[in-house]
This record gives C-alpha cells, sequence and structure tokens, in this order.
C-alpha cells in the first residue's frame, strides 16, 4: 500500500481564504493584515478590546522523549484541534514557528503531518511571514552596535574578552560555532574571538516569545546583556541605546500569524525558540490572544515532557499567569520499543519484552506531569498498522496503574475524525480530572536549588556536577542578583538524563551543568548540560538533498 508524501496531501487541500478563517474567530478584515490568500497577521491592539473577554480553557500537548522512530505531537496537537471542531466546539491551535535549520537538516518540515496538517505547509516551513528574519535582524543589529561601541572608543568600557552576545542565523551551520572576526586592519574592527548561534536559540527570539506587548517586548530587549566591563559590571542593550531600533524591526513580526489546518480550523503559529536550548513554546501573545478569541486553545511545548512541558509549567505560565486546563501525552508503541532497545527496522515486529522495558520513559513523564505539576492527563497513542492488541493493552494497563487513561490515536490517517475519543477524553478530564497546577519550585529558591530540583525530580537524577566554570558562573549571577529568575535547562531531547545514549527511564547518573549564563531580557537563567550546543550541524545525508523546485515552482521533498 502506498501512502502520500504531507506535501503532496497539502498541496491537494482546497484551503479557505483566510478572511473566512479569521471570521470563524470573529475577527474582521480591520483586523487582520493579509500575507496573501492563505496568511494573515493579527492586530495585537484587539487585545484591549477583548480585555474583558473570559478566557478559554487551555489543553498542553507533550511527548514522550523523542525518537527516531516518531512520536507525533504537532500531527496529534493539530488533530486534536479538528476534532474538537468536528465535535461543535469552538477550538483553535497555537503552534511554534518552524526553523529552517532543522527543515534542511534531519527534522524535515514541522507543520504536522498525513490528515493533520497546517497549511500552507510550503509557506509555514519555509519563510512563511519573515518573523524568523525579523529577529535575526534584530539580534544582529544589536551585534554590530556592540563591535561599533567598542570601535568608536568604547566609552562604556566593554571587554571584548567578554562579550557574550552572539550573531545568529537560521540555518544549521556548524563552521560558524566558533569564529575570529574583525581582522583585516583597524579599518575593520577589533579582532576578537565570536561565533553564531541558530536564530530560535537566540534570547532575542526567547525575549519576543514571552512579551505580553510592544511596550513590553521593548523594556526586556533592553534588558539583554551583551557584554561585560573589565570590572565586571554587565552592559545592556539599554546602555547601547539599541533596543528602540530593535523594537521596530520586530513591530510587525510581534503580531501573530492565522493559518488554518487542512480542516479549516484556525491556527496561530507564531514564535519557534528551541526546546533542547531555549524555552520551547509559541508566543504568550498568540496564546492569550487565542484564549480570548475561543473556548479551547490546543498548543504544544516542544520535544519531550522533560524539555518543553516542564519550561511551559515552569517559565512560559507562570510568566504568562497561565494555567493549563489539561494534558495530553504523545507517545507510540514503536517508540517505546525503541526505548527498550530495539532498532529502528525491526519495530515492526511485536516484541513485549521490549515494550514493556521501554514504557518506564512514558510512566516517568505521566508521573511528572501528574504528581509533580498535579495536572490531569491523558496518553494519545498514535496507532500504527503494526501494533498488536497485546501491545496495546500493556500500554493501557501500565498507565492505568498511574490512573491515566491510554486513548488510540488515528489523526494522521483520519485527521480530525480518528481524534475524536481523544477530543472527548479531554474535555472529561477539563470537567471532572483533579487540577492543583503550581510551578515545580519557588522561585526564592537559589539558583543551585532549582536546578536540582528539576534534575532530581524531572529527569530522575541522582544529583547534580558543576565544572568549575559553571561554578563562578553561578556565583556571578547571584552576586549580579539573579539568582530569583527561573532556570532554563539547556539538555539533550533524546533521554531524560544528559547523555543521548540512555533510553527508557535511566537510574544512577548525575546531570553534568558546563555552564550558566543569565538571560535577563528573557528574564531566566540558561543551564548548558552534556554536549549541548546552541548552533546545530546538518547530518550526513541533510534533508535538503531531497528538496527540489519545478518549471511552475512546485516544491517537492520538503516532508
Amino acid at each position: 500500500m502506498t501512502f502520500k508524501s504531507d506535501i503532496e496531501i497539502a498541496q491537494e487541500a482546497k484551503l479557505e481564504p483566510i478572511k473566512d478563517i479569521a471570521a470563524k474567530l470573529g475577527l474582521t478584515e480591520d483586523d487582520i493584515e493579509y500575507y496573501g490568500k492563505y496568511k494573515a497577521k493579527v492586530n495585537y491592539n484587539i487585545s484591549k478590546r477583548l480585555s474583558g473577554k473570559k478566557d478559554g480553557r487551555l489543553i498542553l500537548v507533550t511527548a514522550i522523549n523523542p525518537t527516531p522512530a516518531g512520536e507525533g505531537k504537532t500531527t496529534t496537537t493539530v488533530g486534536l484541534g479538528d476534532a474538537l471542531r468536528r465535535i461543535g466546539k469552538n477550538a483553535v491551535i497555537c503552534l511554534r514557528e518552524p526553523s529552517l535549520g532543522p527543515v534542511f537538516g534531519v527534522k524535515g518540515g514541522a507543520a504536522g503531518g498525513g490528515y493533520a496538517q497546517v497549511v500552507p505547509m510550503e509557506d509555514i516551513n519555509l519563510h512563511f511571514t519573515g518573523d524568523l528574519h525579523a529577529i535575526g535582524a534584530a539580534n544582529n543589529l544589536l551585534c554590530a552596535m556592540v563591535d561599533n561601541h567598542i570601535y568608536q572608543g568604547n566609552e562604556l568600557g566593554i571587554d571584548p574578552r567578554r562579550i557574550v552576545i552572539r550573531r545568529c542565523v537560521d540555518m544549521n551551520d556548524r563552521q560558524l560555532r566558533f569564529i575570529v572576526d574583525g581582522l583585516g586592519g583597524k579599518a575593520n574592527g577589533m579582532p576578537r574571538e565570536d561565533g553564531f548561534d541558530i536564530t530560535v536559540a537566540s534570547e532575542v527570539m526567547a525575549v519576543f516569545c514571552l512579551a505580553k506587548d510592544l511596550k513590553d517586548l521593548k523594556e526586556r530587549l533592553s534588558r539583554i546583556i551583551v557584554a561585560y566591563t573589565y570590572d565586571g559590571r554587565p552592559v545592556t542593550a539599554g546602555d547601547l541605546k539599541a533596543h528602540g531600533a530593535m523594537t521596530a524591526l520586530l513591530k510587525d513580526a510581534l503580531m501573530p500569524n492565522l493559518v488554518q489546518t487542512l480542516e479549516g480550523t484556525p491556527a496561530f503559529i507564531h514564535g519557534g525558540p528551541f526546546a533542547n536550548i531555549a524555552h520551547g513554546c509559541n508566543s504568550v501573545m498568540a496564546t492569550k490572544l487565542a484564549l480570548k478569541l475561543a473556548d479551547y486553545v490546543v498548543t504544544e511545548a516542544g520535544f519531550g515532557a522533560d524539555l518543553g512541558a516542564e519550561k511551559f509549567l515552569d517559565i512560559k505560565a507562570r510568566y504568562a499567569g497561565l494555567k493549563p486546563d489539561a494534558v495530553v501525552i504523545v507517545a507510540t508503541v514503536r517508540a517505546l520499543k525503541y526505548n527498550g532497545g530495539i532498532p529502528k527496522e525491526r519495530l515492526n515486529e511485536e516484541n513485549l519484552q521490549a515494550l514493556r522495558k521501554g514504557l518506564p520513559n512514558l510512566l516517568k513523564h505521566v508521573e511528572n506531569i501528574t504528581k509533580k505539576f498535579r495536572l490531569p492527563a491523558v496518553v494519545a497513542l498514535n496507532r500504527f498498522p503494526s501494533d498488536t492488541e497485546a501491545e496495546l493493552n500493556l500500554v493501557r494497563e501500565e498507565c492505568k496503574a498511574l490512573g491515566v487513561n491510554v486513548v488510540l490515536s488515528e489523526v494522521w490517517a483520519k485527521g480530525g475524525e480518528g481524534g475524536v475519543d481523544l477530543a472527548n477524553e479531554v474535555l472529561r478530564l477539563i470537567e471532572e480530572g483533579e487540577n492543583g497546577y503550581a510551578p515545580l519550585y519557588p522561585l526564592e529558591l537559589s539558583i543551585k536549588e532549582k536546578i536540582e530540583t528539576i534534575a532530581k525530580e524531572i529527569y530522575g537524577a541522582d544529583g547534580v556536577d558543576y565544572t568549575p566554570a559553571a561554578q563562578k558562573d553561578i556565583e556571578n549571577l547571584e552576586k549580579l542578583g539573579f539568582g530569583n529568575l527561573p532556570v532554563c535547562m539547556a539538555k539533550t531531547q533524546y533521554s531524560l538524563s544528559d547523555n543521548p545514549a540512555l533510553l527508557g527511564r535511566p537510574t544512577g547518573f548525575r546531570i553534568t551543568v558546563r555552564n550558566v549564563k543569565v538571560s535577563a531580557g528573557a528574564g531566566f537563567v540558561v543551564v548548558l548540560t552534556g554536549e549541548i550546543m546552541t548552533m546545530p550541524g546538518l547530518p550526513r545525508r541533510p534533508a535538503a538533498e531531497n528538496i527540489d523546485v519545478d518549471e511552475n515552482g512546485r516544491i517537492s521533498g520538503l516532508f
């Protein structure tokens, strides 16, 4: 049996004009700015008009640790939104914008899959409305102003060896991780070590996604620390008078992007911080707007629940005043067998022993959501034709022992129709589930106490080890007054530990913290563990090799 590719399905879809999608949310043409027929930005000033309206219910979709077998978190998010609409609920979806780096690297597109996609798929996965380009431009303007300040006399006394802001580009390019610039003589600036991050790992992206309005965006941008002086004082974007121009570059980008699913469900796709490096959630602006416009908002957090969901619940929800009403944890039998040590080419074979060995990964995520964050949850099991009844029953039994139901999801093959059972269970949880949500830790704890709380409670680590550099970083940050911020853990997505090779639910491990830095504009402390990098590289055979366009402009191979 042959299946159509995601891009073939998307290209065959008949899209509704975006003004009709906006009308489903009660928006008029005066509320939107068109980016062609099928994309629009929504004017953020309508938030004032809607301020007195009651918020809708918030549904968070997360997953087990990602594997090459695939889980389908975005596909589930899209399918659940479609399913809620099918049963008569006013639902909207909130997703992150894809980054060009992963699109051309390993991951490919990030707009859902099968018959649960957001469209226009090619636009969303490529340049979309230009938000990521604007974020990169704002970041690089700030970098240029730092080096120009030094070149023009360095009135602030910036130590060129302690410049912490890095240039960025929205591409996986390991060659740019560490560079030397300013070469070629005095007219070309001061030679120094420098480097690039991928745009979605930049602090400007994190600031963009946590800002509640244009004023807050400008204030957060002004607080970004770009360097330290010779005597150790932080220098900010505000000190360089860069924040006004940066905000001007981001003014239009800050308006949430409105598109649709294959079934015409409205979808906001806005902002895209990495979840293994940054906080991994779409913008506060889009989420808050969606909650005013719909009765149910389905959003996702990047990678597994140990990364995206933890950061959603400890950083985004805390700052934005959000309280999820239910959580969906996505898994597949195939991915759980992979966690049990079975190679990818043998995942279609029934193997209850491997499944039993891999299941603890799912169960740990379930425990974290229901016991640590005290939120009602359901496991959405994306069904594959190779799944056997014995395997499905084993997953059901193990989850039921934790008081959580398992619902089979077939949204990839059937769209919203395949998610109706999941939608009904989510609605039941919202009405009947016990919800005692609170962040994992109070901000009054020290930086180390917060790191160790996450490592022990969420990852299951025995403890945390700090390099001398990390120890010094923490001491300096607490001395500068940043000890009361939440922490954003930069960790591999492939394991609950900081070692990507440790699958399932590892025990007897410790987390190693290499560096700690502050994102003062975003409002969190970034903790780099293991071998995590802020600029990914391309694989041996990047997805870009399969992407092409014909003489009519039709793209192929995107996913």
